[in-house]
C-alpha cells in the first residue's frame, strides 16, 4: 500500500508539473480526478499480477458443483446432480426456525462450545444409538456444517506430512480439507465385485483390506470413513468395519466417521455405528448433519459426536475457524429434533425416499442403464458404458480435458435434459478411470423433478447399444 500511494503521488505531481508548464489550457475537475484514478487504475492492475496465489490452493481445479449446477437452468434440464432437496423441509421444521428467530434473546454469540439445548437434544437422541450416555457439554460440539466439522478435525490433528488414508469414492471436500491443514491424502478404492454391467447391490462394492493395510505408513494419522455412503450408496456392514476398526487399534489411527447419511438406510439394511465397536469410541469422532437430517442444508449446521479429548481438541481449532456457530439456527435444530419424535418424522423419512428411490431405479431400468442399488443415502450410480456419444461432440474447454464421464454428464445435461454428477471427481488421478463410466443420480427430488428427469432419459434409447 505504501508503494502504490507513493506511485500515485508521483504521477499525480508529474500531471500536474503539466499544467503549470501551458498555463493557458483548463482542466476541469472531473477530468483531472477521471486522470488520476486511470493513473491509479492501472497502477492497481499492475500490482495485482504480483500476487501470487497460495500453494495451499494452487493445484485446486474448478470444482464440480459449479460446472454442472448451472447446467440445469442454462440448458433447462431436470436437475438430478447436486444433493440438495427441491422441496421445502417439513412444516414443523420451518415453524421451528420461525419461532428462533422470532425469539429476541437469540440473536447473538452462541457460546464457542454450541448451545446447550441443541447439545442436550443431540445427547437425548444420539445416545441409545452410540449405547452410551453422551455428555452433552463435552462429547458434542455443534459445527458450521458438517463441511466445516471436517475442517476443524484436520486443522485440531494433523501436523504438516500427516497422511490420511481416504476411501474412493470420497466427498471431493475431504481433499482441501487435508492439504489445507498440511496433510497429505492417501487413496483406496472400494472395488464392485460384480458385473458392473448389470444392476447390481451396494453391498457389492468391497474394500480389500489387504490394500487397506498396504497403505498405511510411520506418517499415517487418520482414516476417513463414510456410511452410508456417498456415492455409492452402501452401508458398510458390522464385519467391514470391524477390519476397519482392527487395522486402526493396531496401527494407532484415528478414525473419523461421516455418517450425515446416518437417518437414511433402507429396508433390510440397518445403519451400524464404527464407534460402537470395541476400543473404537475412544479414537472415533462421528460428523453428522443438520443439513442432510432435515432436508436444511441451507442452514449450515452439522454436530461432531466423540470422546471429550478428541472433541476439546476440534473444539480448540473451531474457535480459531468460526469462533461459534450460527445461534438461531442451532435452536431451530434443537426444536426440530424435539419434534421429530412426535412427528414419526424420521421413520416417514425413510418411506417417502424409498419410494423415490424406486421411481429412479425403474427410470434407469426402462431406459436400459444398468445401475447400483443403493442401501442407504439419495444418490444412484449408474453405467453408461453402452450409451455411445457422437465423436466429433463439442465440448467446452472445462470440460475436454477431464475423464468420460464428465463428458457423458455434460452431454447428458444439453442433449438429454438431465443434469448428474460425474464420480471420477471423488477419486484420486491415479484412480479416477475406475469412475469413468458411472454417472451420480440423486433422487431427494420431487417427484415432477423425477417424473421429468424419467422421460428426458428416454432420449437415451437411440444412444446406447448393446
Amino acid at each position: 500500500m505504501k508503494n502504490f500511494r507513493s506511485n500515485s503521488l508521483v504521477s499525480c505531481v508529474g500531471f500536474l508539473a503539466t499544467i503549470k508548464k501551458k498555463p493557458f489550457v483548463k482542466f476541469s475537475s472531473a477530468l483531472l480526478t477521471q486522470r488520476i484514478m486511470a493513473t491509479n487504475t492501472k497502477i492497481s492492475s499492475d500490482n495485482k499480477q504480483l500476487i501470487k496465489r497460495s500453494d495451499k490452493i494452487a493445484h485446486f481445479k474448478q470444482d464440480v458443483w459449479s460446472i454442472f449446477t448451472p447446467l440445469a437452468q442454462q440448458f433447462n434440464a431436470a436437475n438430478l446432480g447436486q444433493g440438495f432437496m427441491d422441496f421445502p423441509p417439513p412444516d414443523f421444521v420451518i415453524e421451528a426456525a420461525n419461532r428462533a428467530i422470532n425469539n429476541r434473546n437469540d440473536h447473538q454469540y452462541s457460546p464457542p462450545k454450541g448451545r446447550a439445548n441443541l447439545k442436550s437434544i443431540l445427547a437425548k437422541s444420539y445416545s441409545p444409538l452410540f449405547k452410551r450416555t453422551l455428555d452433552p457439554d463435552s462429547e458434542i460440539l455443534p459445527t458450521a456444517g458438517a463441511n466445516e466439522g471436517l475442517y476443524a478435525i484436520f486443522a485440531a490433528f494433523l501436523d504438516p506430512g500427516d497422511e490420511v488414508i481416504l476411501i474412493e469414492p470420497f466427498f471431493d471436500q475431504y481433499i482441501a480439507n487435508i492439504t489445507m491443514n498440511g496433510g497429505v491424502p492417501v487413496y483406496v478404492p472400494l472395488r464392485p465385485m460384480g458385473d458392473t454391467n448389470k444392476i447390481m447391490s451396494s453391498r457389492d462394492w468391497k474394500l480389500d483390506i489387504n490394500e487397506l493395510r498396504s497403505k498405511i505408513t510411520s506418517k499415517s494419522k487418520i482414516i476417513v470413513f463414510n456410511t452410508p455412503h456417498n456415492p455409492v450408496g452402501k452401508v458398510f456392514s458390522i464385519e467391514e468395519m470391524a477390519e476397519i476398526n482392527k487395522l486402526a487399534e493396531e496401527f494407532n489411527l484415528m478414525i473419523i466417521s461421516d455418517e450425515v447419511y446416518d437417518r437414511l438406510y433402507y429396508d433390510p439394511d440397518v445403519h451400524e455405528r464404527i464407534a460402537n465397536l470395541p476400543g473404537a469410541w475412544e479414537r472415533t469422532i462421528t460428523v453428522g448433519s443438520g443439513g442432510k437430517t432435515f432436508g436444511t442444508t441451507g442452514w449450515r449446521i452439522g454436530w461432531l459426536i466423540g470422546p471429550k479429548h478428541l472433541i476439546g481438541a476440534a473444539l480448540s481449532a473451531q474457535t480459531r475457524i468460526v469462533f461459534c456457530v450460527n445461534t438461531p439456527l442451532q435452536e431451530a435444530l434443537a426444536i426440530s429434533f424435539d419434534l421429530a419424535e412426535t412427528n414419526n418424522y424420521f421413520e416417514n423419512t425413510i418411506g417417502e425416499y424409498t419410494r423415490r428411490r424406486e421411481k429412479l431405479m425403474k427410470a434407469l431400468t426402462d431406459v436400459g442403464l444398468p445401475y447400483t442399488i443403493p442401501q442407504g443415502s439419495y444418490f444412484i450410480l449408474a453405467n453408461t458404458a453402452k450409451v455411445k456419444i457422437p465423436e466429433d461432440y463439442p465440448y467446452p474447454d472445462v470440460i475436454l480435458q477431464r475423464p468420460r464421464d464428465f463428458k457423458v454428464c455434460y452431454w447428458m445435461a444439453k442433449e438429454i435434459g438431465v443434469v448428474a454428477i460425474p464420480p471420477s471427481e471423488f477419486y484420486c488421478e491415479e484412480n479416477a478411470h475406475l469412475a469413468e463410466n458411472f454417472i451420480r443420480l440423486a433422487f431427494c427430488k420431487t417427484d415432477k423433478t423425477l417424473d421429468e428427469a424419467a422421460k428426458n432419459l428416454q432420449k437415451l434409447k437411440k444412444y446406447i447399444e448393446e
